[in-house]
């Protein structure tokens, strides 16, 4: 009897919640499973896509966990989608030409977004705000823009208006409705996040619509026309008014659909047709709802997951409660959130000086139907599981300001309570384990958004867990310092040995495998180990960009960033990078921290350039690594009228001491040769500004979205004081920080702060800078240049390659289109393979 086969179109959330039901039932042991995902990466966890600007990594948003394709034998074809279903011969035909058939068709196409037809809608400088090639196209274009405007005031277009004003863009808000967030929130709760947006400098506009998006002569946006007659000037436009089913594949096979989109399913999940499934935002359920949110998404998986395998099973519908956090303000809504139940009770308290408005919906009977709360949503992972309940005190008094409330612990909700509703979990569920890992292991409640992580905690026995992950009780610190105390030269011998009991023999996880992993690399040259992150063991715990020395682009080609000391290059290294980039057909770009970035490579091209690169004398610039980047300089007293200290000399000493140096983070520095600090030391984890008589050093620094100025350690250093200071300020946080946690984050974070640290690296109070100083001075002796060991190194090369099964073969979804003399990846193949599927 053949393998039944079962196929499934798109990889998003509720995709992947699907073949992890498959393999939760054993239907992965049973079966064929293929995936034809048209974003040229695995699932990512989309309802924290804009925690991308706050730092997180695609890697680190990814949803899959490591081997658990191979693991359960799943075929995955990434920027392959369907391009047409043949239900009659069972069969769907892939954009590559393969054909696969079927014995059961999952459809998780997810949703696209909606955008206005109104004039203009395509022109450059306008984007969508849906997937991780989104998000990279608008942080690239906003590096020349200056005012950007979002259209739509719901949750995506408030999460795109923080990315863009994160991006440091005047940003505008237009929303049709007369109110912020009109689905979730009522008009008190709507009036309450206006004011506290307005505050925070941002420009909204409610009540009304987008008439056209002008543009200049090249057709680059310049602003848009609005219904009133009014205009906004701006560079950039984010459109973000809506989603709609992506239902298109299923109308072209004959499928039943809604009149308003949607693929028509019933209770099972089953389509018109009994041997296709839909799920998700795809999905037209049985109670006529298309479905916005991942937690029905989820249920709709683990349902047609049930069916397939013969499991009973239905879909009634599903919790439309939410909770997030957009520009900084805790909004949530559950329940029959505006009020629509005949003769319903509001109970509000409002704040407006504050930005407070909370809302209780109740029967007259005193049962709780729903609720709104703006600016302080504590209570909502208390309040929705009461919801279709009586509290057992006055609504009132659930809502009352500090002080006036009653506090209710979660002994007040019943065993059938709903803590988790992405997962629909529930606190009986939830108190059958004892720590939070469990939990997440075995009922997966806290996966989701992560709004009930706070509840579970209260409803486990006080442990004071603080650890790492599921895998580890500890925290990374503390792995730090068993592995040095320990002389551990494997993350097999860490986890083994000082794992929690259930993980030991285990595989570890997303988080404790590249921690460890940077824990070895850091300590390498101390226990006398090699420490290049590709030999044996250690290259299976890296990300992508570690996994190839390289930083994977917005169409899964690949950078190549050479180091540049101080931004100092001779011409003759300058012609070498010309040729490299000329002969392989590279984007150049000069960067900001003062050297050059080459775009474009394909996987299998990465030795082949940088065997150039090394015999030319470059070396790796570890741009792909929580390590060292640069050391940015001015030209200092050599050339400056204004100089007082030579700090290209000094950049370049420091970059070549501390490269290749792994860190729970990326380091940045900077020195500058006088007062007027052309090379922005002060923003940069540790920065150095000359004075008169030596050197100021400046720690804790850093850009991005949420910069901080560094603070001033000490001050007229010699320069073997200063490099003695920096040598332990570096160790000492890689021994102490958390898992990717920044220096400005760590120093706000340790106890005593800077006076602490100074006490520590200046005054030596804890007798441990001669320790630290020792494995500096052993990183230094024993650093080798990953490229350079790599290239001549024929098992390490073996990786660089599209397809193990065809090594000769490019990726052909890795394409090109020419701008301004150079490449740029191609957006009409980015757009088929970023499709946007929940």
């Amino acid at each position: 009897m053949p393998t039944p086969t079962i196929v499934v179109v798109g990889h998003g959330m509720v995709g992947q919640r699907f073949l992890e039901a498959l393999a939760e039932r054993g239907l992965t042991g049973t079966c064929r499973v293929v995936v034809l995902c048209e974003e040229p990466r695995p699932a990512y966890d989309r309802v924290k896509l804009t925690s991308y600007f706050s730092g997180s990594t695609p890697a680190e948003l990814s949803l899959v966990e490591g081997d658990f394709m191979e693991r359960n034998n799943i075929e995955m074809h990434l920027g392959d989608p369907a391009t047409a279903v043949d239900r009659a011969a069972r069969t769907v035909t892939a954009r590559s030409g393969q054909v696969f058939a079927y014995d059961t068709l999952v459809l998780a196409t997810g949703s696209y977004p909606f955008v206005p037809p109104v004039p203009g809608k395509d022109a450059t400088g306008c984007f969508v705000y849906r997937t991780i090639e989104d998000l990279l196209a608008i942080e690239e274009y906003a590096l020349t823009a200056r005012t950007g405007a979002v259209v739509g005031g719901g949750l995506l277009g408030l999460e795109a208006a923080g990315a863009l004003k994160g991006l440091g863009l005047d940003t505008h808000i237009v929303e049709f409705a007369p109110r912020l967030m009109p689905v979730q929130i009522d008009e008190g709760g709507g009036a309450a996040l206006l004011r506290t947006i307005r505050n925070m400098g941002l420009s909204v506009h409610t009540g009304v619509g987008t008439q056209a998006v002008t543009t200049d002569d090249a057709g680059v946006v310049t602003g848009m026309e609005l219904s009133d007659g009014s205009t906004v000037a701006a560079d950039l436009v984010v459109f973000s008014a809506g989603v709609r089913p992506r239902d298109q594949l299923a109308r072209d096979c004959g499928l039943a659909v809604g009149e308003r989109g949607g693929i028509t399913v019933d209770e099972q999940c089953r389509t018109s047709d009994p041997a296709v499934f839909a799920i998700g935002e795809c999905a037209l359920a049985a109670d006529g709802r298309v479905y916005g949110l991942v937690a029905p998404g989820y249920e709709m998986a683990l349902t047609a997951a049930d069916t397939i395998a013969e499991k009973e099973s239905a879909f009634s519908g599903a919790d439309l409660s939410t909770k997030l956090k957009l520009l900084g303000v805790d909004v949530a809504s559950f329940g029959d959130a505006h009020g629509t139940a005949a003769d319903c009770l509001d109970v509000v308290y409002s704040d407006s000086r504050s930005g407070i408005y909370k809302k209780l919906v109740v029967s007259p009977e005193g049962t709780l139907l729903g609720g709104v709360l703006v600016g302080d949503a504590d209570s909502y992972a208390l309040l929705r599981p009461l919801t279709g309940s009586v509290p057992p005190v006055a609504p009132e008094q659930l809502i009352a300001p500090s002080g006036g409330a009653v506090a209710l612990g979660p002994e007040a909700l019943p065993d059938d309570a709903v803590i988790c509703s992405c997962h629909n979990v529930t606190k009986h569920a939830v108190q059958q384990c004892t720590t939070l890992p469990e939990v997440k292991r075995c009922t997966k409640a806290g996966t989701g958004c992560g709004s009930c992580v706070k509840l579970i905690g209260q409803l486990l026995p006080a442990t004071g867990d603080k650890g790492l992950c599921g895998c580890f009780s500890y925290t990374r610190s503390e792995l730090y310092e068993i592995v040095r105390t320990l002389g551990l030269t494997s993350f097999a011998a860490t986890l083994d040995g000082h794992g929690r009991e259930e993980a030991r023999g285990g595989d570890g996880c997303e988080i404790c495998k590249p921690t460890v992993g940077s824990i070895l690399a850091s300590l390498a040259p101390t226990l006398g180990t090699s420490g290049h992150i590709l030999d044996g063991e250690q290259g299976a715990l890296q990300d992508t960009n570690d996994h190839f020395l390289a930083n994977m682009q917005r169409n899964g080609s690949y950078s190549i960033v050479p180091r540049i000391p101080g931004g100092e290059i001779t011409p003759e290294k300058l012609i070498v990078i010309g040729e490299v980039a000329r002969d392989f057909g590279l984007y150049t770009k000069i960067t900001g921290g003062q050297r050059i970035d080459l775009f474009g490579a394909r996987v299998e091209q990465l030795p082949l350039i940088w065997t150039r690169l090394v015999d030319a004398g470059f070396e790796s610039g570890h741009a792909y690594g929580k390590s060292l980047r640069t050391v940015k300089s001015c030209v200092g007293q050599t050339w400056c009228r204004y100089g007082v200290q030579d700090s290209v000399r000094m950049a370049i000493d420091l970059e070549m001491r501390y490269r290749g140096l792994r860190a729970p983070h990326k380091l940045k520095s900077a020195v500058s040769g006088c007062g007027r600090e052309c090379a922005e030391a002060q923003s940069k984890d540790f920065g150095i500004i000359a004075t008169a008589n030596g050197w100021n050093l400046y720690v804790g620094g850093n850009g991005g979205a949420t910069p901080r100025h560094a603070d001033l350690l000490a001050q007229d250093l010699s320069d073997a004081e200063l490099i003695r200071l920096i040598d332990r300020f570096l160790m000492f946080y890689i021994r102490t920080a958390d898992r990717l946690e920044r220096t400005a984050t760590w120093l706000e974070r340790i106890e005593g702060g800077l006076a602490h640290l100074r006490d520590v690296i200046v005054h030596d109070s804890l007798g441990l800078c001669d320790e630290l100083e020792a494995m500096m001075r052993a990183h230094v002796t024993g650093y080798r240049d990953e490229w350079s060991d790599t290239i001549n190194d024929p098992e390490r090369l073996s990786r660089f390659v599209s397809f193990v099964n065809a090594p000769d073969t490019p990726d052909p979804s890795v394409a090109f289109v020419a701008e301004r003399d150079q490449i740029k990846p191609d957006l009409m193949i980015l757009t088929l393979e970023g499709t946007r599927t929940l």
